[in-house]
């Protein structure tokens, strides 16, 4: 028997330090209109000394339990997505699992870059279906601001801190909600153009490589730009076209908060109303795997975002990968 995936809660949280850009031009050659103009960023949010990954983690899974009927014992997959966690090995899910008090269920991480939570919760959907579970945890979460290199106005200015999760479960009979079709796709040839060059097997920690900010973020903005819009957007059409579905049945689209342009662009090329797109990147930057879960969580709590409301979440990162998802919430 084949089953239906609907999304129970969503939850979020983020550390209490904001740094707003009049905090990085003490620090950084940049300008708060150069920011503004070119990412619409002004606040983001960084972890304080101790606070790690799994600890946002851990607070993001608490908030979305909270706003559930699922009990936290009757989850039984914990599906983390990540790529700064708190350590290579072992894995956050697990110290999530640790925190949670949820000993002897599986977990694992999932490592997608931005895309990572859309990945996470496809993932979910599978097991959902097939019958294997009822109720699954998947968390968003990135500690960006410990893999920022200071000299590279570029990035630096970019990222912040945060989680956002998600409670995948069983559809019910008579649910109005329903994870209704998504879509996954990639492509390592396009490797180069965001990554960390140091810290794995092929370039090992060294003097060399610390010394050379190699732990880093390293982008091409420009490529990384046009490539979204065109993949999100790829993405977007082909849940649209599958499910014969219009544009205006999308209550509400949710992208990836990368860039304030490349959501407007997208927006755009899919002939979406600007009043129909959920945008917080002004209050948190790019928190990679964690933006659409923490956008979509706020959005509940401030009431916009309402039950039986269609969602349609897309996003692009590393790999590069990019996906999307269409949900009834």
């Amino acid at each position: 028997m084949k089953y239906k995936a609907k999304i129970s809660s969503f939850g979020h949280y983020v550390p209490k330090k904001v740094v707003n850009n009049f905090d990085l031009e003490k620090i950084v050659d940049t300008s708060d209109e150069w920011i503004r103009t070119r990412t619409g960023m002004f606040e983001r949010r960084y972890a304080a000394k101790g606070e790690n990954t799994s600890d946002l983690a851990y607070n993001a899974a608490m908030n979305a339990i909270e706003k559930s009927s699922v009990k936290y014992k009757d989850i039984e997959l914990i599906i983390v997505a990540t790529i700064s966690g708190d350590h290579s090995y072992p894995s956050t899910s697990c110290l999530v699992q640790k925190k949670l008090g949820l000993k002897g269920i599986p977990a694992f991480d999932v490592s997608a870059g931005c895309t990572g939570f859309i990945y996470g919760i496809n993932i979910a959907k599978q097991f959902i279906e097939n019958g294997t579970y009822k109720h699954i945890l998947v968390v968003g979460v990135e500690l960006l601001s410990r893999f920022l290199n200071w000299e590279d106005r570029n990035t630096c200015v970019l990222f912040g801190d945060g989680a956002g999760s998600a409670i995948v479960s069983r559809n019910e009979r008579g649910d109005i909600s329903e994870f209704i079709d998504g879509d996954l796709e990639a492509d390592g040839s396009q490797d180069d153009i965001l990554v960390q060059p140091a810290g794995g097997s092929a370039m090992p920690a060294s003097e060399e490589t610390v010394k050379n900010h190699l732990h880093t973020v390293h982008m091409d903005g420009n490529k990384v730009f046009k490539l979204a819009v065109k993949s999100m957007q790829s993405s977007c059409e082909t849940l649209i076209k599958r499910n014969n579905i219009r544009i205006t049945d999308i209550d509400w689209l949710i992208s990836h908060q990368a860039n304030m342009r490349i959501i407007e662009a997208l927006g755009k090329k899919l002939k979406i109303d600007s009043d129909h797109v959920i945008v917080n990147i002004e209050k948190y930057a790019n928190t990679s795997a964690a933006t659409i879960p923490i956008a979509i969580s706020e959005a509940i709590e401030t009431g916009k975002i309402k039950r039986g409301d269609m969602l349609l979440l897309v996003s692009f990162g590393a790999g590069l990968t990019w996906g999307s998802a269409l949900i009834r919430y």
